[in-house]
């Protein structure tokens, strides 16, 4: 190191210094110019302007020039041959003036730049005519920041950034184009040295490695803008939604057990949930991730679907393909807590900047995941803007938010001790609080009909009602509640549900509270929870019959409905991540029969508006009878408007002959559906022929019908005509 040199240019070739734009490129004294470039590997250096040689200060890899200010132009090009004698010519950096705006600047500061993906990571820039990248990232407690790659050999002292006040950094790049992969070098306060991927970063390497890579700005032309229109006036709290929730890993694979493309995945998967009816497909996260056990609830790219199916293009393709096929698409989005990966987000310029310092705040020690500082205002700038970005970018339908729970309670999993309460001494997370509010009024307002939802699984009020009432704004919140109940009576050996009656007709105290969604997810059938086949009691006949009446529960209660793939076809093994699921027993018969009883059970209720209409309004459903215990059999009213469809269910194997039930209006019934059926691996038991009422009052109904309500199984009869002296009276 040359011992003469000034304390200011010591410190930039050290790779010290926070102002690199106040030393390198083009600085006028008086008439004349000094010139400075800081090039690693550099054996000679001159001006492409001029050809003026460039002086190396001894010792370093600092190079001068001093001469009149005409004769070089503030733009200029630089050309070196390096230690392996390759040529090398582009504009200097150093050059450039800032290229972020000032207001851009002062909305993320204020924590209101929702675009923010507009301002930091790397973006495809020109500046005077010249094309190349502009890098920013905030990192306000670095001591210095550089952009690394391939075409610096990862040097962090080739391309140190410039800073701004609230301690954004940039730096434009000519020259260089997109597909390049990069990262920054940060240098904290104490000396340390460490690489950092782009917290902004739209796309990365394929894990295990883990650099972010400039993408180029989309060219995809989107054909789904009748979707999008339609959707902006979609009523959904009064028309059917039936969700496939899906991870894309395990779903299905190529012949060697290879991933497939996003496009791959759109044509198989489009066609397997349109067969079945379903209205819409939850996508497990995409967001990328570097651990795939983690079945994405660890994201690392907030901004990037990952790499292990495609570039952002194909996964743009795979929602328009679903759009274009009637099928809106719902991704999980996961803002409660992060890994901690040295790459990512954790401790990223040294100090506690997205997560708390203090870990009885900024540490979920059950995932061993840091928790966001929802109090900063970028880092919920940050996640609003991660939000709009699938949305906006993708046309993504909707986002259901993870873990909502963890979020709103300062103890959540934490004992005496281990919380810190907030300024009024409870446990309610209020910063966190505040964040979701946004988030619901940021994303409502910019993006009409997107849907978010809640996966909240406490009794915390007013999850799905409007932020001007005090509520949290969601749309949808899952019902772990009915899930838990349901699963728990199930799973009861027949003879013993008699005493556990209350545990099915609990969920209509609350039903109305919120508007849910019922999952059977895919937290239900891993960690040791079995298949949702396998949850079942009895024989192999029994545990089929127990799945499809449990599937007739689940659709014909009020609420929208999602179920996990495999689910649909009754698969026997617990979830995988690590496999593909088990598609071959869709060749045996009783799994065909509960794949046919899902499609039949999403076309019944995607076209009856009594299943459907009134789903978060009382009005929408009615007790026929729900205390007959002893026969462990449940009898209720859905409706909405003049329709309305009676559901009977019986949870025991005993069939049930001559059944009475009451009836709300007098008539004809046809039975739309039998878990029992032939057609479904049952019995054949049911009610295949019209069934006419009698005026005989029965469970409180003027009029009555006797059934045959068949052994653990669930029958929907409908009225299919009315009295003729009824239907005149209805006329007049």
């Amino acid at each position: 190191m040359n011992q003469n040199l000034s304390p200011e240019l010591k410190r930039l070739v050290e790779g010290r210094h926070s102002d690199p734009f106040a030393l390198l490129g083009r600085h006028p004294q008086g008439d004349r110019v000094v010139l400075r470039a800081l090039l690693p590997h550099a054996e000679e250096v001159s001006l492409a302007e001029g050809g003026h040689v460039l002086t190396r200060v001894e010792g370093t890899d600092l190079f001068e020039w001093h001469g009149a200010s005409d004769q070089v132009p503030e733009r200029y090009r630089l050309i070196w041959r390096d230690d392996q004698h390759l040529e090398h010519i582009a504009h200097d950096p150093y050059c450039y003036p800032p290229q972020l705006s000032d207001f851009d600047l002062h909305l993320f500061g204020e924590g209101k730049h929702w675009h923010a993906y507009r301002l930091l990571g790397a973006r495809v820039h020109s500046a005077d005519g010249v094309a190349g990248v502009l890098f920013s990232v905030w990192a306000p407690s670095a001591e210095r920041v550089s952009v690394v790659g391939d075409f610096n050999r990862w040097d962090g002292r080739a391309h140190p950034m410039r800073v701004h006040g609230n301690g954004v950094w940039e730096l434009y790049i000519p020259d260089l184009a997109p597909g390049v992969v990069y990262k920054f070098e940060i240098r904290a306060r104490n000396g340390d040295v460490f690489l950092k991927s782009d917290p902004y970063g739209r796309r990365f390497e394929l894990r295990p490695l883990t650099a972010s890579i400039v993408e180029p700005p989309s060219e995809f032309q989107w054909r789904d803008a009748a979707w999008i229109e339609a959707r902006a006036k979609f009523d959904w709290q009064h028309e059917p939604m039936s969700v496939y929730e899906v991870h894309l890993g395990s779903w299905q694979r190529g012949p060697e057990g290879e991933m497939l493309n996003y496009r791959d995945i759109a044509l198989r998967l489009v066609e397997h949930a349109k067969a079945l009816g379903f209205t819409h497909v939850e996508l497990m996260p995409v967001t990328e991730h570097p651990y795939d056990k983690s079945w994405g609830y660890q994201t690392t790219g907030y901004y990037a679907p990952t790499s292990r199916f495609g570039t952002p293009d194909d996964f743009r393709w795979f929602v328009d393909h679903f759009h274009e096929n009637g099928i809106g698409v719902i991704l999980d989005w996961v803002p409660a807590h992060f890994p901690k990966d040295a790459h990512g987000l954790a401790w990223f310029d040294g100090t506690a900047l997205y997560e708390h310092e203090d870990p009885r705040l900024g540490e979920h020690k059950d995932w061993s995941t840091l928790i966001f500082n929802f109090g900063r205002y970028e880092v919920k700038n940050f996640l609003i803007s991660s939000a709009l970005y699938w949305l906006e970018e993708f046309h993504i339908d909707g986002l259901r938010v993870d873990a909502v729970a963890s979020m709103l309670y300062l103890d959540y999993s934490r004992e005496e001790g281990e919380w810190i309460p907030n300024r009024y001494g409870g446990r309610e997370n209020l910063e966190a609080i505040d964040f979701m509010r946004q988030l619901n009024e940021v994303t409502h307002a910019a993006v009409p009909g997107a849907l978010v939802m809640a996966e909240e699984s406490t009794s915390w009020p007013q999850v799905t009602k409007p932020t001007y009432l005090g509520g949290l704004g969601f749309d949808l919140k899952w019902n772990m509640g009915w899930m838990n109940d349901t699963l728990r009576y199930i799973e009861k050996e027949p003879i013993h549900r008699q005493y556990h009656q209350g545990e099915l007709t609990f969920s209509m105290l609350y039903a109305f509270s919120e508007n849910f969604l019922l999952p059977f997810s895919h937290d239900e059938v891993a960690h040791g929870k079995h298949s949702m086949l396998y949850k079942m009691p009895g024989d192999e006949w029994q545990q089929f019959a127990n799945l499809r009446l449990l599937y007739v529960y689940m659709f014909t209660h009020p609420g929208k409905k999602l179920l996990f793939m495999g689910s649909e076809f009754g698969q026997g093994r617990e979830w995988d991540s690590t496999g593909i699921l088990d598609w071959y027993v869709r060749d045996y018969p009783f799994h065909q029969g509960v794949e046919k009883l899902i499609a039949h059970l999403n076309g019944m209720y995607c076209a009856s508006p009594a299943l459907h209409g009134l789903d978060f309004d009382w009005k929408g459903f009615e007790w026929i009878d729900c205390h007959d215990a002893q026969n462990s059999t449940l009898v209720y009213l859905r409706r909405s408007g003049e329709d309305f469809a009676v559901v009977a269910l019986n949870f025991t194997p005993v069939p049930r002959l001559g059944y009475r039930i009451g009836v709300p209006e007098p008539g004809v019934y046809r039975e739309l559906v039998s878990s029992d059926a032939n057609a479904f691996g049952g019995s054949g038991l049911g009610n295949t022929q019209p069934l006419t009422s009698e005026d005989l009052p029965w469970m409180g109904r003027p009029h009555s019908i006797a059934i045959t309500l068949p052994p653990l199984a669930g029958v929907v009869l409908a009225l299919d005509t009315k009295p003729s002296a009824t239907r005149e009276a209805d006329d007049e």
